[in-house]
């Protein structure tokens, strides 16, 4: 006897935006009560103290509150630059390694024109060697993947790789004292190459830079005609092609412009924030923001909350490491529970559960 299951998952239409965030609240909330749970069994301490301590880390003073805003700012710089690759279907996992090349040129410019330039001019130079570094990183890979039809997510990956040990070998190279593999801070003194200061808020300019890119790509996703493309190409390159799209153009426009924004990020880094340059400098944010990105459905507007979530607990996360006196283990696992749950959401927004009707009920 053939026995059919009780019940199916069928794909469901497409939800309006305010239920899709719905199923995420209530997935953040179950989140949250099933942390409270671990919280007390693992450590005995209070969940709702625990609670209040991740929102201290991440808005408990103002100079906390202007790193979550910097922080935010970066990620979604950089989710920014992956997003028109993604939406094309262009697996882009090499954001992390373009960004490092964007901060190596910008580092390169300030210890190399130091004294020879204006800090006005440097600036400029910085930004559009960076631009340019970001975007040779991301052509690279676009090229081979439109001439070759090559695996672009292990070249972007390995690319990362490539560009860590680049700057590796330039911090190296650049190390104050000889030898010893730092840096330190680029032009400390005259602060020559570093981004001005707005409103007494030396993040200030970070966070309009990257509000003005957000909204950018967004018009530029949804109502330029490279946008059109870059969807069109997403949903089937032999539809593309066949109303005279061409596709091998579009593959290389749009990495060239994931790479330079990944270049932007760079420059932000570099010059805006941390006014050095290590291996760690882009400290993960390339292969986070492919959560963001994802999470937001490729929607820029979208991806100010899912940045924002994700800085939020990594800032509460580290909050609770410190006052606490927990690794950093536990505030990890506190992390990954509630991003787990969020992306398990993703699943009920895109399938429902339905339950096979009997024969009698069918003929009905």
């Amino acid at each position: 006897m053939n026995k059919k299951s009780l019940f199916y998952l069928a794909k469901r239409d497409a939800l309006p935006w305010h239920k899709t965030w719905l199923i995420r609240g209530v997935a953040i909330v179950l989140a949250l009560i099933f942390c409270s749970l671990i919280t007390m069994l693992l450590t005995g301490l209070n969940p709702v103290q625990v609670f209040s301590t991740i929102f201290y880390g991440a808005f408990g003073t103002a100079r906390k509150t202007w790193v979550t805003a910097q922080n935010l700012a970066i990620l979604l710089g950089i989710s920014l630059a992956i997003t028109p690759a993604f939406k094309m279907r262009f697996w882009n996992i090499g954001a992390e390694g373009q960004v490092l090349i964007g901060c190596l040129a910008c580092a390169a410019c300030m210890i190399t024109l130091e004294g020879k330039v204006s800090s006005g001019l440097m600036v400029v130079i910085s930004l559009a060697a960076s631009l340019l570094a970001g975007a040779v990183w991301g052509f690279l890979p676009a090229f081979f993947k439109a001439n070759w039809e090559t695996n672009e997510t292990l070249f972007t990956l390995m690319m990362n790789y490539i560009a860590i040990q680049i700057v590796s070998y330039f911090v190296y190279i650049w190390s104050v004292p000889a030898g010893s593999g730092k840096i330190g801070v680029i032009n400390g003194v005259t602060e020559a190459g570093w981004l001005p200061t707005l409103g007494n808020q030396k993040y200030m300019l970070n966070i309009i830079v990257v509000a003005l890119l957000t909204a950018g790509v967004y018009v530029y996703l949804k109502y330029s005609k490279h946008g059109y493309e870059i969807s069109v190409v997403g949903e089937s390159v032999n539809t593309a092609k066949y109303i005279g799209i061409n596709v091998r153009k579009v593959i290389i426009r749009t990495m060239l412009l994931s790479g330079a924004l990944c270049g932007i990020a760079g420059l932000l880094l570099v010059a805006g924030t941390d006014h050095t340059l290590t291996r760690d400098t882009a400290a993960g944010r390339g292969f986070t923001a492919i959560m963001v990105s994802w999470l937001a459905k490729f929607n820029p507007l979208y991806m100010i909350l899912t940045s924002f979530l994700i800085v939020f607990l990594q800032k509460g996360a580290i909050e609770i490491s410190t006052v606490f006196g927990l690794n950093d283990s536990f505030s990890d696992i506190i992390t990954g529970i509630i991003i787990f749950f969020i992306i398990g959401s993703e699943f009920f927004i895109n399938y429902t559960v339905k339950f096979r009707q009997s024969k009698k009920e069918a003929a009905k």
